[in-house]
């Protein structure tokens, strides 16, 4: 008897998010306490990849199972910081076969691509097409469609993305200071992932707290809150112990996860 082919609700489970890395800004990124891999996301047979930082290539390749990005159908930079964009053109020669297949479509802020030439110009005339990203906008890669939110909090142009995976709604909301926009902006997520830098807060500095994280589900409830891309003080504080608190704290409604490097997510 042949095997029998899986249905197409098993092959719709498999949709998901890999944390190729895990680590915040500079020092964290610099020291490799945490990989900076980026997000490797698969959706209606869409593969995606968000923000590949340093040692992105690295981590496809020694990943279980290994991703290939010569299969990636797009790539997409929140912002222009290097521990969010460092591998994004040797991605592109992945992604488009070394240059010789014209495929594939970045997106990607508008100061990426116009100052401190990010993107190398014999990448960009291997791509398929290049897209700006821009507030509340929505755009679509293959069969994968996202949208862009609300310009962040931070020092150079920043958005978050959203998009539904597995019916839920996902949101990434990226590098940024708590604003009261933001609290508005994303309600009603199945699924909210942040970007927590400090233990503490440093209101100086456009990056959110564990104070901010903490705020951020309070108000907006998600059923489930993963915090992502720490810091040296974060690190130090050691993420899953304090996960353990605000599951005790928001376990009624919000079930809180600390992200590690090559974490596999399926909403």
């Amino acid at each position: 008897m042949s095997p029998r082919r899986p249905s197409a609700q098993k092959e719709k489970s498999a949709d998901s998010i890999k944390f190729l890395g895990t680590a915040g800004a500079r020092f964290v990124m610099i020291k490799q306490l945490r990989a900076s891999g980026g997000l490797w996301m698969r959706a209606n047979n869409t593969n995606v990849i968000v923000d590949p930082g340093p040692g992105s290539i690295v981590r496809c390749a020694s990943a279980r199972p290994k991703l290939d990005p010569t299969k990636l159908d797009a790539i997409i930079l929140t912002h222009r910081h290097l521990d969010h964009s460092n591998d994004v053109n040797v991605m592109i020669e992945a992604m488009t076969e070394g240059g010789f297949k014209k495929r594939g479509t970045l997106f990607a802020p508008a100061d990426a691509l116009e100052q401190d030439s990010l993107v190398l110009h014999h990448t960009r005339s291997s791509v398929g097409s290049i897209e700006l990203l821009k507030e509340k906008t929505d755009y679509k890669a293959g069969s994968f469609s996202f949208s862009a939110g609300i310009r962040n909090s931070h020092p150079v142009e920043t958005y978050g993305i959203t998009f539904v995976m597995n019916n839920k709604k996902v949101a990434l909301i990226g590098d940024t200071s708590l604003t009261p926009p933001l609290l508005e902006f994303y309600k009603g997520f199945d699924v909210v992932i942040l970007n927590v830098v400090f233990y503490e807060p440093r209101p100086a500095v456009q990056h959110l707290s564990f104070d901010d994280a903490k705020e951020i589900i309070s108000v907006l409830k998600p059923p489930t809150a993963i915090l992502t891309h720490f810091g040296m003080t974060m690190l130090a504080a050691k993420p899953h112990y304090l996960i353990e608190g605000l599951n005790r704290q928001f376990g009624a409604h919000t079930k809180v996860i600390a992200a590690s490097d090559g974490m596999t997510f399926s909403p």
